[in-house]
């Protein structure tokens, strides 16, 4: 465990200066690890692994090729982001897998939320392994792996970073950023031109919207998670409450009550706002808003969302509650 301690002499990365030593000095680290070799990296778009992904991009260029597996449970606009910022942007070899129907096919009925977690997470594991057999010569896997991740259970992550390949994978492990918190991630991902919407991306859940759409997922209701929590994102961001609140999302239940829609009695789903402030996950209390904020929120959920003709606000303290719903 010993090359898995954060070295005591190691400073905090706080400033650009700082990052941008730590830039120079894994960039070097990266090419005599790697040499001429060929990197994989599964990319989600979250911090850890976008900000490996850059680290990679400056230290080897082709030599990585990122997969980007789109679940069809990632937030509005990200798949679309990854694409843009990796693609376009940095000129990275990047593998887009559209594997929407696949998972949400695998996932119709199940409402257990191990199960669907389970589900998602092997899949994951699936399709990457299936993209990486089709490649040629890659001697590397690049894991987005960050200090906590070891803390807690060892060096090698779950889901996105892809633990439990098939055995007929073998791969060196690149872990560049093992030894930083997630506050040092994101000024290090800064330092590399990264977009502050990448960068400074709330938590978000290995299964993504998949624990959001509470019980069994269907489409309709996925794309009610998907867009309610769109305008609750741009609703706080135009009021400043970008960074100040921790974190703040949409939950659509598997459950529905009348409503009144244009002087038509409907029967349709609520929408959950959760927002929530905390400086380490294990407690958590509910952010304090401002109602005329709420009130705007709910006019445009119950005015612009499909299915959805009721807002509720959870302001449930963890404990009793935990921060997501599943």
């Amino acid at each position: 465990m010993a090359e898995n301690k954060r070295p005591e002499n190691m400073k905090r990365i706080t400033t650009p200066a700082l990052a941008e030593a730590f830039i120079e000095e894994q960039i070097a680290a990266l090419k005599a690890q790697i040499g001429n070799g060929k990197v994989l990296l599964a990319l989600s778009g979250g911090v850890d692994s976008s900000v490996v992904a850059a680290l990679l991009i400056k230290a080897i260029g082709k030599q990585l090729t990122c997969v980007h597996v789109n679940h069809g449970l990632l937030r509005k606009g990200e798949p679309e982001q990854v694409v843009e910022v990796f693609r376009h942007q940095m000129d990275a070899n990047l593998i887009y897998v559209d594997a929407v129907d696949r998972f949400l096919d695998k996932l119709a009925g199940v409402s257990d939320p191990e199960r669907k977690r389970k589900i998602i997470g092997k899949e994951f594991i699936d399709v990457f392994a299936e993209e990486a057999k089709k490649l040629n010569g890659i001697g590397f896997l690049a894991q987005g792996t960050i200090y906590p991740d070891i803390l807690e259970s060892g060096p090698v992550k779950s889901h996105h970073n892809v633990g439990g390949l098939p055995e007929d994978l073998h791969f060196e492990l690149v872990e560049p950023v093992k030894f930083l918190y997630k506050d040092e991630v994101r000024v290090v991902g800064t330092a590399l031109g990264l977009p502050s919407s990448m960068v400074n991306r709330q938590p978000f859940p290995g299964p993504g919207l998949g624990v959001r759409c509470v019980g069994a997922i269907t489409r309709d209701r996925l794309e009610a998670v998907r867009e309610s929590d769109a305008i609750l994102r741009e609703e706080f961001k135009n009021a400043g409450l970008e960074g100040k609140v921790w974190q703040y999302f949409t939950v659509v239940p598997d459950f529905k009550s009348t409503g009144i829609t244009n002087g038509m009695r409907t029967y349709e789903w609520p929408v959950v706002i959760r927002a929530i402030n905390t400086v380490d996950a294990v407690t958590a209390e509910a952010a304090e808003l401002d109602f005329k904020l709420v009130q705007r929120i709910v006019a445009r959920i119950t005015g612009e969302v499909k299915g959805v003709n009721r807002v509720l606000w959870d302001v449930t303290p963890k404990p009793s509650a935990t921060i997501e719903w599943e």
